[in-house]
């Protein structure tokens, strides 16, 4: 068996340290962005912490995961964007329609959405019971997505009575989508039956 010599064995190991490095200096430098945000909006510096919100990047490759009747595009990351698709067509196949209200979201532009609900006179205790400061979507990743359907009003409980729900419920797994924030949630955020994210389908599939 052919092994690595000296001088190849520690480029490798300098490459992956480097890779290390690199991913722990984003990841700080988010979380201080994320910190001095939440200044800027009038949130304590350590709300974050506080409510257990894991911090996320924006997504560097997305893909057109679908087209409203209004021609705006909904991006997914590309992996993400496939599942949907399959996702949209198998619940149509049982007579069910799936429609997307929103889907990647940019740090930016959570910003710009927080900051319209603290102009409209909401307190931050209300938009951050009903959305994720910035740096903290799930949304940001590409692969959440809130999911409407024919006849129910977006992003409301009501959702949770409609047949594309229980559709989800009983067969997103298989195309790696799982509901994220369930009633009594980890992270205090109010029931959103209506979201939806993509993880590895061998992950989630079987649970």
């Amino acid at each position: 068996m052919k092994t690595l010599n000296s001088a190849k064995l520690y480029a490798s190991f300098a490459s992956f340290r480097r890779s290390v490095v690199l991913e722990q200096t984003s990841q700080t430098k988010l979380q201080s962005r994320v910190r001095d945000t939440l200044r800027k909006l009038g949130a304590p510096a350590d709300f974050v912490d506080h409510r257990r919100l894991p911090v996320y990047a924006d997504a560097s490759k997305l893909a057109i995961a679908d087209v409203s009747a209004s021609g705006r595009e909904h991006l997914l990351v590309p992996e993400a964007a496939a599942s949907w698709k399959r996702m949209r067509e198998a619940a149509k196949a049982d007579g069910v329609s799936l429609i997307i209200i929103s889907a990647f979201r940019s740090f930016d532009r959570q910003y710009k959405l927080v900051s319209e609900k603290l102009n409209r006179g909401e307190t931050i205790q209300e938009v951050f019971a009903v959305m994720a400061p910035p740096g903290c979507s799930e949304h940001h990743t590409g692969r959440a997505l809130d999911v409407g359907t024919l006849g129910y009003e977006p992003v409301s409980e009501e959702f949770a009575e409609s047949t594309a729900f229980h559709w989800l419920t009983g067969n997103a797994a298989r195309f790696g989508f799982r509901l994220s924030l369930p009633r009594d949630n980890l992270w205090g955020f109010d029931y959103e039956p209506w979201h939806w994210c993509y993880h590895e389908r061998s992950t989630y599939a079987e649970r």
